[in-house]
C-alpha cells in the first residue's frame, strides 16, 4: 500500500514541492482564497488607485519601465471598474429625460444607450485611444502595447471618477440637469487626460504635450466616428 504521507525536512516536500508550512482551514483562509482566486483583491488595487490620483503619469511610466510589483494589473483594474460602474448604472436605472431636437431625433435615446453601455464602450474604445496616442506621439520611444497600457490605466481612472460622481447622476436621474452633469464629467475626464499625459511624457514641454494630446483626442474622435458609421452600415445591411 502506497504511503499517503512522509517525513521530510526543509521548507518544501521532496516529492511534490508543497510548502511544509500549512495553515488551518478557517474563515481567514477562506477570505484569502476568495481574494486570490475570485476577486484578485489585494493592496495592489488601493496602491494603483492612489497613484492614479496623485501621480498618474509618473506611476504609469514606471509601470511600463518595470516597476510593477505593487500595482494592480491594468486590464484587471479596468474590468473591475467597468463591471462596478455598469452594475451601479443598471441597478439604479439611470435615465435621461426625453427631449426631441429640431431634427426630430430623440437625443435621450442616444444618451440612454451610451450611458447604459458606457462601461463596455469605455473598454472597446481603449484601442481607438491607443491608435490616436501612438500617431500623435509617434516620435516617443513607446510601442503600441505600451500605449495600450497607458490608455487602459487612463480608462480605469476615468471609470473611477464616474463612480465617485455617480451620486450626482442618481440625484438628478431623469431630469434635464443630467446633460449638464455629464458635460461636467466629460470636461473632468479631458482635464485628467491632459494631466496624465503631462506627467507621462515628462521629456516634452507642457505646451507640446498639450497640443499632441489635442491631436490624439481629435484622431480618436475621427476613428470613433468612422467605427460608428461602419457599425450602422453593417447593422442596416443585416436587418434589411
Amino acid at each position: 500500500m502506497q504511503k499517503l504521507w512522509s517525513i521530510y525536512t526543509g521548507h518544501y516536500c521532496n516529492n511534490c514541492g508543497q510548502p511544509t508550512a500549512t495553515h488551518q482551514l478557517n474563515s481567514h483562509f477562506l477570505w484569502q482564497e476568495i481574494r486570490r482566486s475570485l476577486l484578485h483583491f489585494d493592496i495592489g488595487i488601493l496602491y494603483s488607485v492612489k497613484q492614479l490620483f496623485t501621480r498618474p503619469g509618473h506611476s504609469i511610466r514606471e509601470f511600463i519601465e518595470g516597476k510593477r510589483v505593487r500595482h494592480f494589473k491594468p486590464i484587471s483594474l479596468v474590468l473591475l471598474m467597468a463591471t462596478l460602474y455598469g452594475f451601479l448604472y443598471h441597478y439604479y436605472n439611470i435615465r435621461f429625460s426625453n427631449t426631441t431636437s429640431g431634427t426630430g431625433v430623440d437625443s435621450a435615446e442616444i444618451n440612454n444607450w451610451m450611458g447604459s453601455h458606457y462601461a463596455w464602450v469605455t473598454l472597446l474604445t481603449i484601442p481607438l485611444y491607443t491608435i490616436g496616442t501612438k500617431i500623435a506621439f509617434k516620435k516617443q520611444r513607446y510601442n503600441l502595447v505600451e500605449y495600450f497600457i497607458l490608455n487602459t490605466y487612463i480608462a480605469s481612472q476615468r471609470l473611477i471618477v464616474h463612480i465617485a460622481l455617480f451620486p450626482l447622476l442618481y440625484f438628478y436621474n431623469g431630469t434635464s440637469t443630467m446633460r449638464t452633469i455629464t458635460l461636467i464629467i466629460y470636461i473632468i475626464d479631458t482635464v485628467f487626460i491632459f494631466w496624465v499625459n503631462g506627467q507621462f511624457f515628462n521629456n516634452l514641454s507642457l505646451k507640446r504635450t498639450f497640443l499632441l494630446t489635442l491631436l490624439g483626442q481629435l484622431l480618436f474622435l475621427i476613428s470613433l466616428t468612422i467605427t460608428i458609421l461602419i457599425s450602422i452600415f453593417i447593422y442596416e445591411a443585416v436587418i434589411n
